[in-house]
């Protein structure tokens, strides 16, 4: 599309440069620039986009949108230059126009929360194509659809991004995309211009208020009831202390579900734990109509009931809820690691207070012999997670093994010291080790293990990767679970 189609009508000024210019595709990362890209300098926290703007031009980039200060007098003859007062909006309203609005050809369904995300969505995914449609997935563990599945750096997608993924969907098929709408997301207008059939509000609490994050509580409050007024039909936990500032002045239908305060999709009180094959899962019953969820305890149950009730607005079948409900894997949400022995081993994301201490009240509820929990915190990120994630897993563990997550740039020993200071807090009694490897912080777990107990190895969940001094190395931990346990069996042998 030439530039003249490309920014008619959108406020988007050419400040240089052929208006006929062919643009093919739509970039914000400087190494991500090819021949025929706009390259968007985006306003970051440190520097500016546009320190890069040169770089992208040596690599072929054909086009340069900037905010005001900018003029590109540094570029090639060759670059056009665009301008805009907002180039985030600007260059989700761009990227949209040049892959054809794909979000128009499919049904999208958006979820936020600070919890449960990722879970909900893969439910709602799995009762979907249960029910026959061909679904994309958008979120923490990436974005999938049949056949296909990448990596993301965020949980949504710049917008460029986020566009040039629906539009790969909606050619190969897709008739639906579930994505998960960060906070961040919202606020970076990640997903501007979409218009979503179905938005889920799954929970709020304190999370993500820090440098480069959101500046207090109220802001990021304020972020997360930024989806609905884009939905159709909004979907809300009624149990949550802060739905009705997540719904205030929301113009969508809304559905709300819960288990405890009346709601339109309402679970009975008896839920029951189950246990079948070394799965954790729970069975609950709506208006007398029995469902499972392979997934253990009653946060799963509220993470089935959201995804129940967006299934029923999109029309599907109740035997694809039950099927979906009963079948969906999540990769690092309590994913058990199957290792043979006479304890359990499960995997989480759980990287904050919050999700920590719904993780471990539900594990308690299985009565282990030995609540045990592997974790530490990441580095670059806010201190107080570290002293809420020592607090909790000291309150609700029988035993804490604290070791390095992704430290990033920051020193292990300052982010162990400030967890140390949240165990006491939490529990000064609960035992601790302190193994700054997390390679090592596992073999410990599993090599001093008991039968009965339950490992829960917090963090990572999902990851593929270790951040380390600003460098990322192979780090899966399903895989070094399973091998660190055929290695302690054959020393046994």
């Amino acid at each position: 599309m030439d530039l003249r189609r490309l920014i008619r009508d959108t406020g988007c000024r050419l400040l240089r440069g052929d208006a006929l210019t062919e643009i093919t595709c739509v970039c914000c990362d400087s190494r991500s620039a090819e021949p025929g890209a706009l390259f968007v300098c985006l306003p970051g926290r440190r520097t500016d986009g546009s320190v890069y703007a040169a770089q992208a031009a040596a690599a072929g980039a054909a086009a340069v949108l900037c905010g005001p200060g900018y003029a590109g007098s540094d570029l090639p003859d060759r670059c056009a230059v665009l301008q805009a007062d907002d180039p985030r909006r600007m260059m989700a309203v761009l990227s949209a126009r040049l892959y054809g609005d794909p979000g128009r050809c499919m049904t999208l369904v958006g979820i936020t929360g600070t919890k449960g995300k990722t879970t909900t969505a893969h439910l709602l995914a799995a009762i979907l194509q249960a029910d026959g449609r061909r679904v994309g997935l958008i979120g923490t563990n990436g974005a999938c659809w049949p056949g296909h599945r990448h990596d993301l750096n965020h949980t949504t997608p710049e917008s460029c991004d986020l566009q040039a993924l629906l539009r790969r969907m909606a050619d190969d098929g897709c008739d639906t995309c579930v994505m998960e709408v960060s906070s961040l997301g919202m606020k970076a207008d990640r997903v501007a211009g979409l218009a979503f059939a179905v938005g889920i509000f799954t929970n709020f609490s304190p999370d993500h208020i820090g440098p480069g994050e959101h500046a207090d509580l109220a802001e990021y409050l304020h972020w997360k009831a930024a989806l609905f007024p884009h939905c159709a039909a909004g979907v809300f936990n009624n149990d949550d202390a802060w739905v009705g500032k997540i719904r205030q002045g929301a113009p969508c239908r809304a559905v709300t579900y819960g288990i405890d305060h009346p709601a339109d999709l309402r679970a009975d009180a008896d839920i029951t734990l189950t246990r079948t094959g070394g799965r954790l899962g729970a069975a609950f019953t709506v208006d007398g109509v029995p469902y499972t969820v392979g997934m253990p305890g009653a946060f799963s149950v509220y993470n089935a009931l959201a995804a129940l009730a967006a299934a029923r607005l999109l029309g599907a079948g109740e035997q694809a809820v039950c099927r979906g409900l009963a079948e969906a894997v999540v990769r690092g949400r309590v994913e058990p690691a199957a290792v043979g022995a006479p304890f359990t081993v499960l995997i989480d994301y759980a990287h904050n207070e919050a999700a920590a201490e719904s993780l471990l009240r539900t594990l308690r509820a299985y009565k282990p012999a030995r609540l045990i929990a592997v974790f530490g915190c990441g580095g670059d990120r806010s201190r107080l997670r570290r002293f809420g994630m020592g607090s909790v897993c000291a309150r609700l563990g029988d035993f804490c093994v604290i070791t390095e997550d992704n430290s990033r740039t920051e020193p292990v020993e300052q982010i162990l010291a400030d967890i140390r200071a949240g165990l006491r807090l939490g529990n000064p009694a609960t035992p601790f080790a302190e193994i700054p490897d997390r390679r090592q912080a596992i073999y410990y777990a599993l090599d001093h293990a008991q039968p009965g107990d339950i490992i829960a190895i917090l963090g990572k969940g999902h990851e593929t990767t270790i951040e380390r001094n600003g460098v990322k190395e192979p780090f899966v931990e399903r895989e070094i679970v399973a091998e660190l346990w055929e290695s302690k069996r054959a020393a046994l042998r």
